[in-house]
């Protein structure tokens, strides 16, 4: 305990799932956690269980002015900003390419990897000021690889554009001293997976030789 003292942390898509599993550790671990997602109930009531050093903001990642008005709360709260998990993400209509809409498609992309963009063009400049910084960007195992019917090209291309997006602002800051890394994970049992397949998972599990699902 205690890795993250003094640091500050924005993740989005913190209401549930992985976002507040993320939330949750980084409190442990000592740091101050600004929580960012529409669901400002969930949200709100999360912050609260987590105590002081978080805070809970109300936000729409693919908005410009969200972020920006994000990011000036988080350093009015807290100081420069040291970490962002860029971890809001939707899944999509699931269907073959022929039948997703364009209005489908841009979604998911805006959303997946389009706020991505957002979240570290407004964050870095808080980072540079404070002379480091860590962006991890939670991409899937569909970044890495497709499977046949899930999830959908969208989320596919959206994830894969997620690592490139990481690759390259990796190079560009090293020399900042702010490293920025996508995580790939598999199938997690969050709300989202659980709405997208049945309710035990078990359609994601004939996809995984372990038969096993990941615990957020």
């Amino acid at each position: 305990m205690g890795k993250l003292n003094g640091r500050t942390a924005i993740v989005t898509g913190a209401s549930r799932g992985m976002g507040s599993s993320h939330a949750r550790r980084f409190i442990a671990e000592g740091a101050k956690v600004v929580l960012t997602d529409l669901r400002s109930d969930t949200g709100d009531a999360l912050a609260r269980e987590l105590g002081p050093n978080a805070k809970f903001i109300e936000h729409d990642v693919t908005s410009a002015a969200d972020w920006t008005r994000v990011v000036a709360a988080a350093e009015e709260f807290f100081g420069p900003i040291n970490v962002l998990v860029n971890n809001a993400g939707i899944l999509g209509v699931m269907a073959k390419t022929a039948e997703v809409t364009e209005a489908d498609y841009h979604k998911v992309c805006e959303v997946n990897q389009h706020s991505v963009y957002l979240g570290m063009h407004a964050v870095i400049p808080s980072m540079l000021k404070g002379g480091r910084g860590s962006i991890v960007n939670i991409s899937s195992i569909a970044g890495l690889v497709a499977n046949y019917g899930f999830p959908s090209l969208a989320y596919v291309a959206s994830k894969f554009a997620v690592r490139g997006m990481t690759k390259a602002a990796a190079v560009e800051y090293g020399p900042d001293n702010i490293r920025v890394n996508s995580v790939h994970p598999g199938f997690i049992m969050t709300p989202m997976m659980i709405e997208a397949t049945d309710e035990d998972g078990g359609d994601a599990l004939l996809q995984i030789p372990l038969r096993r699902i990941a615990e957020p």
